[in-house]
């Protein structure tokens, strides 16, 4: 097997895969608000355990989550209105 191949024999690149983020992006989102609910349920204890900082990153994952959400409609919402055209 060789590393490098001359153009010639290179085989050209394949198509980019389309693909749609938003259902990975609200499992993901949904998953962090399990997370928080848990967090805010059980804050005595984490707390106690040295484990406060659970619920910031779960509002952390949440907030995060939401804007990846609300980016992949942005673009979705353009691609969609550039092909209409």
């Amino acid at each position: 097997m060789r590393l490098w191949l001359s153009e010639s024999e290179r085989r050209p690149d394949p198509a980019p895969a389309r693909t749609d983020a938003r259902s990975a992006l609200a499992v993901g989102t949904a998953a962090w608000i399990v997370a928080l609910i848990v967090s805010i349920v059980l804050q005595a204890p984490l707390d106690e355990a040295g484990l406060g900082w659970f619920t910031a990153a779960s509002v952390a994952g949440v907030v995060a989550g939401l804007l990846g959400l609300a980016v992949v409609f942005v673009i979705r919402r353009r691609i969609l209105g550039s092909t209409r055209d």
